[in-house]
């Protein structure tokens, strides 16, 4: 944690570490990583809501959790933009991170593969891996798709890639 600002640090250390090394196909092991899950998830959104800066809201999209959907938004002067979230566990979980996607974006950046998945290669791969099995859902918000959206959401509004959805040229709506 050495080279995140104190705001990350600070954030990270409020986000409880889960234990259980479990994926979808460890039955009962997978429900107690589950509990987890969701105890880091409120964790993240009622210290991201205390703040006034809450910028998510997800939920199992199945009762095995292993599909998630939602919203996640940015705020780009002054305007929100807002966009689908959705992911899978994949199968090595907690091993492999879950490969967040953006569908609405799909296309619009070099920085995400087909289907609107973003790219998290470079930077949070490593450090998913050197924190297994502690890092889960949340950590994969906090330190893969906030700063995602901090980089890449700025450039696509000044580009013209997107615009907000009161703007009537609008050709994608965020």
């Amino acid at each position: 944690m050495e080279s995140w600002d104190s705001t990350t640090k600070s954030t990270l250390t409020q986000i409880p570490l889960l234990s259980v090394k479990a994926g979808p196909r460890d039955g009962a092991a997978w429900t107690q990583r589950l509990k987890e899950e969701y105890k880091a998830l409120i964790a993240y959104t009622s210290m991201n809501k205390a703040k006034d800066n809450d910028w998510f809201r997800i939920s199992a999209a199945n009762p095995e959790g292993t599909r998630w959907t939602g919203k996640c938004w940015y705020i780009h002067n002054l305007l929100k933009y807002e966009f689908d979230l959705q992911f899978d566990i994949p199968v090595t979980y907690p091993a492999t991170a879950p490969e967040l996607e953006l569908p609405q974006l799909d296309g619009k950046t070099q920085k995400m593969y087909r289907g609107g998945k973003i790219c998290l290669t470079v930077h949070f791969k490593p450090l998913w891996a050197k924190n297994c099995p502690r890092f889960g859902i949340a950590h994969a918000l906090c330190l893969g798709l906030a700063p995602w959206l901090a980089a890449e959401i700025p450039i696509l509004v000044d580009s013209g890639m997107i615009k907000h959805k009161d703007d009537a040229s609008s050709s994608i709506e965020s």
